[in-house]
């Protein structure tokens, strides 16, 4: 399979979403804080007895095409993935933009806001494609690190960013008030 990858500005958000972001939660990430390992956290996956279907376009307020009624958008830089001209996968990076949380404050951060891969193309090397098209933006416009929110229901993507070099940094129990089972995982890698 050849993945075609290329930049689009922010006004193709439209595009951009018509890529699904659902998958099944066959099982959840738990976290044990272990000051002995090298991280300081030790990361164990237990099953669900009920598997269930989970769709973050779907939560009330969420979604790509509600982005620009939360934050200004104007710097963010959107890529695409397409296969037999087919757009298969996106990823949203977050820069510079004034109130939002997850950049810290820090004009040296970069955030992985959103990535997503269509069902059918999951596993076949999209999200490793972005991620490196991601990973290359960022480190060739000065960011020195790149930070990634996922959550413990989220295990595929946990265990993507794992492989992809990211290091788990910081767990927070309740960050989701209308979601109070998912613990938010933030991920951080270092752009030398």
């Amino acid at each position: 399979m050849i993945i075609e990858l290329s930049q689009e500005p922010v006004t193709e958000i439209a595009a951009y979403a018509t890529v699904p972001i659902a998958f099944a939660i066959h099982r959840v990430l738990d976290v044990e804080v272990r000051p002995d390992c090298a991280e300081g956290f030790l990361l164990s996956e237990r099953e669900l007895a009920v598997p269930y279907l989970k769709d973050y376009d779907a939560i009330e307020g969420e979604g790509p095409l509600r982005w620009s009624s939360r934050f200004d958008v104007s710097n963010w830089v959107l890529f695409v993935a397409r296969v037999e001209g087919r757009r298969v996968g996106g990823a949203a990076i977050a820069v510079n933009t004034p109130g939002l949380e997850m950049l810290e404050g820090r004009p040296d951060l970069a955030v992985l806001w959103d990535i997503r891969i269509s069902p059918g193309a999951r596993g076949s090397g999209v999200g490793s494609a972005l991620f490196g098209a991601v990973e290359k933006w960022a480190a060739s416009h000065d960011y020195r690190q790149l930070k990634i929110e996922t959550q413990n229901v989220n295990v595929p993507a946990c265990r993507f960013y794992e492989r992809q070099g990211c290091m788990l940094r910081s767990i927070r129990h309740f960050a989701y008030p209308n979601l109070p089972d998912e613990v938010q995982r933030l991920w951080y890698k270092d752009l030398s």
